[in-house]
């Protein structure tokens, strides 16, 4: 695909682009009273500036619509306000070996919403200027590396050579911060850290600046040279902290203006911000430079820095950092680079041998890769790029603009879009390929307002005023559409204030215009609809339908301000029922059996009686036990309404003869006896009629002899019965505890021996008047 190819397509495209924009530029519905608060509700919105473009009660906000829709109405193309971006290009130096950006200054004025487009060419130099600063481990891991990098000098200035004349190299070493359990703290281990104490060992540090940028290889060596090896206790490294410290402390690393590399070498991990506190390290790091004698010396005070603070810093500094790691962290490395937008990881040999051709491949690849970033933004401001990377690759509607394997002398072009989203203070920020030094400043303005420079008309505003974009702007002591007011020594508020409602309400209900303390009511779009009310707050057609038709239709009734006004034959909120009562009388010509109300023909029911007359309520609870004392007063003379019957159940009727469907009830009354009784309801809500039977059923009274005598017989034949089961109980334990006696009788072995103890008595006495009896 050729170049001319990928520009026809980015053409078709943004035609495409911008007539589905065309599309989407509409203009919303709102009240407006001024051109510029046209111009900023919408970016499709557009402002007619003819005076006599309203009519009488339409409002200053039809001005405000899109310009299709204003010149359909009658709006001449030379009387419409419509403001758009303006692009001016301030500086644009052609490209060159020096300029690989332009242009280098633009101007915009944007409209809200519409995105201001112009174009960005980048070419890349021969010979661009490098700064390289090499940063390296000092961990005891790192000692075969040393002796390496201590001899690098003058190959690494030669490699660069075949790139640019102009380069300089510095170095800068790091171990981690002095404190345990980062490195032992021991006096002895503090002064040689080495595992070996024949080995010679530099005392273990944060961060040391050794060489300033320079391009004197001897100076290199020598002072590398001087470096020895140093130790710590963990594996991963206090590297973020020296990166830093490189980043921003430019004064004295000795960065140039030129494209700055930060090569990271290490074969371990690393400490982020967090880690500082197992050394009770609490303090955040401010991103602050802080080497004293070329010693970061605070590194024991400030915790490590964070990733995304590191990633700003380097952002900041244009500087792209090359990770020269071992395999073993490789992959670590490259997670790091994925967050760090112009960065590389290269795999390192065990002693750094292969350092320069890491260094040469990082480098092309860095430079050879394009990345378009701008400076932060506020909210309110948006930044798309579309990148157009030579003959093969269009990408559109980035947040960065990117182009890889560009080559020298080959030129990319990037299409920037900036949005505003309000209107915006006068600012700029500025636009970079990261990693060059070259940059294009951005200007903003708003362009929010209307331009409207009409001639003076003295008979316009009937004298009174001037026209400022087609409304008359009146001069003090006049008020009105055509000032044709006069306040009468009444603010312009006081006159408002008489066409409000109330105080919460907006001028004339938003539907006119105060005229002279009057509301003038605006006429409708709508065909057949009127506006009208001392505030505008009414109108014919805010009504409810009935069948598909305003209040039933004109036969039925009217609207008037939001209600329905029925003919003599309707009633109803939309007149949709005839006045007639006939379909809600009972048998006895009442209305819904005086138990509801008669609406649309129809009875509406009261307390659970259902229609269609209001005769039977299911849910309701049954009337005989409510008034079984009412039967008993009136049919007996007794019960607890036997004094007042006649008020307590002035709606109960006794007869003996019951029309109508009845209730049988039986309940028991005051004397626990048994009435039996009917009740028929009457049309109302609690009346009734009843007939009793005159005969109760009484309880006989109780037999308490036979009670006392059945009680008493019961007591005694339990406990009876309690005795022989205890009996019982008691001679069945005898009789087992008996057979076992016998049983361990019968295995009983006696001895017949004599007992050597038994001794024979010596003297027998012998009682001479014992007769043997």
């Amino acid at each position: 695909m050729s170049r001319d190819c990928c520009l026809q397509l980015l053409v078709v495209t943004w035609v495409l682009l911008l007539v589905m924009t065309a599309f989407a530029m509409e203009c919303p519905k709102i009240k407006v009273g001024t051109c510029k608060d046209c111009i900023q509700s919408g970016p499709g919105c557009a402002w007619c500036k003819k005076p006599s473009f309203t009519k009488a009660g339409e409002p200053d906000s039809i001005r405000c619509d899109t310009i299709e829709q204003l010149q359909q109405r009658g709006c001449p193309p030379d009387e419409i306000e419509f403001p758009v971006n303006d692009i001016t290009t301030s500086q644009n130096s052609p490209l060159s070996n020096d300029i690989q950006l332009a242009p280098q200054e633009v101007h915009l004025k944007l409209r809200i919403g519409q995105p201001a487009v112009f174009e960005v060419k980048f070419r890349r130099a021969m010979g661009y200027p490098i700064d390289l600063y090499y940063l390296m481990d000092l961990s005891y891991s790192m000692l075969d590396d040393l002796e390496k990098v201590k001899k690098l000098g003058g190959e690494l200035l030669r490699a660069l050579e075949s790139t640019t004349p102009s380069r300089r190299i510095g170095f800068g070493s790091f171990v981690d911060k002095t404190v345990l359990p980062f490195v032992n703290t021991h006096p002895e281990k503090l002064q040689n850290p080495c595992p070996n104490k024949d080995k010679q060992c530099q005392p273990p540090f944060a961060f040391k600046h050794i060489l300033s940028l320079t391009d004197n290889a001897k100076k290199f060596e020598n002072e590398v040279g001087k470096q020895f090896i140093s130790g710590n206790l963990d594996a991963p490294e206090g590297g973020l902290d020296a990166m830093m410290q490189a980043a921003v402390c430019g004064d004295l690393i000795g960065w140039r203006n030129v494209t700055r590399l930060l090569v990271y070498a290490t074969d371990d991990g690393f400490h982020f911000a967090g880690d500082g506190k197992l050394g009770a390290i609490l303090t955040p790091n401010d991103g602050q430079c802080h080497l004293e004698d070329n010693m970061y010396k605070k590194s024991n005070e400030f915790d490590y820095p964070s990733v995304g603070q590191l990633v700003q810093k380097l952002a900041e500094n244009n500087i792209q950092p090359i990770f020269a790691v071992t395999s073993k962290v490789v992959d670590v490395y490259k997670k790091l680079s994925e967050m760090i937008p112009k960065s590389a990881v290269g795999e390192l040999n065990e002693d750094s041998s292969n350092i320069i051709e890491l260094i040469q491949v990082a480098y092309n690849n860095l430079s050879s890769r394009i990345i378009l970033d701008h400076s932060t933004l506020p909210d309110i401001l948006d930044v798309k790029y579309d990148s157009i990377c030579g003959t093969s690759k269009v990408v559109l509607d980035e947040v960065r603009g990117q182009c890889d394997n560009v080559k020298i002398n080959d030129e990319v072009v990037f299409k920037v879009k900036v949005t505003a989203k309000e209107c915006i203070k006068s600012q700029s920020f500025t636009i970079r390929p990261l990693g060059f030094t070259d940059t294009l400043t951005v200007h903003l303005d708003s362009n929010c307002n209307c331009n409207c420079n009409e001639e003076p008309d003295p008979t316009a505003c009937s004298g009174k005023g001037s026209i400022v974009c087609g409304i008359c702007s009146c001069n003090s002591g006049y008020t009105g559409k055509n000032c044709e007011c006069e306040t009468k020594g009444k603010t312009s508020k006081e006159l408002e204030g008489s066409c409000r409602k109330d105080n919460s309400s907006i001028i004339c209900s938003g539907l006119g215009d105060c005229v002279c303390g009057q509301c003038v009511c605006h006429t409708s779009d709508v065909p057949n609809k009127q506006i009208y009310g001392t505030f505008c707050q009414c109108d014919n057609m805010n009504c409810e339908f009935h069948n598909g038709s305003l209040c039933g239709g004109e036969e039925r009734g009217k609207c008037d301000c939001g209600e329905c006004k029925c003919t003599t034959m309707y009633e109803g909120s939309a007149c949709q029922c005839k006045k007639s009562t006939d379909g809600c009388l009972n048998i006895d010509g009442n209305e819904c059996s005086g138990r509801g109300t008669c609406h649309c023909n129809r009875c509406q029911c009261r307390g659970g009686y259902q229609p269609p007359l209001c005769q039977e309520c299911p849910g309701c609870p049954s009337p005989c036990g409510r008034y079984v004392s009412c039967v008993e007063c009136k049919a007996f003379g007794s019960g607890p309404f036997e004094k007042n019957c006649s008020q307590a159940c002035s709606n109960i009727r006794m007869d003996r003869q019951l029309t109508g469907t009845s209730r049988q009830c039986r309940e028991k009354d005051s004397n626990n006896c048994w009435i039996s009784f009917r009740m028929v309801q009457e049309d109302g809500e609690e009346k009734y009629t009843i007939t009793v039977d005159l005969k109760k059923e009484c309880p006989k009274p109780p037999n308490v002899a036979l009670i006392v005598g059945s009680t008493v017989a019961g007591v005694a034949l339990i406990g009876l019965v309690l005795l022989l089961i205890w009996r019982l109980l008691t001679e069945l334990f005898d009789r087992r505890e008996y057979r076992r006696f016998e049983k361990e009788k019968s295995k009983a072995k006696w001895n017949d021996a004599d007992n050597p103890l038994f001794k024979s008595a010596t003297t027998t006495v012998v009682n001479p008047r014992f007769n043997g009896q």
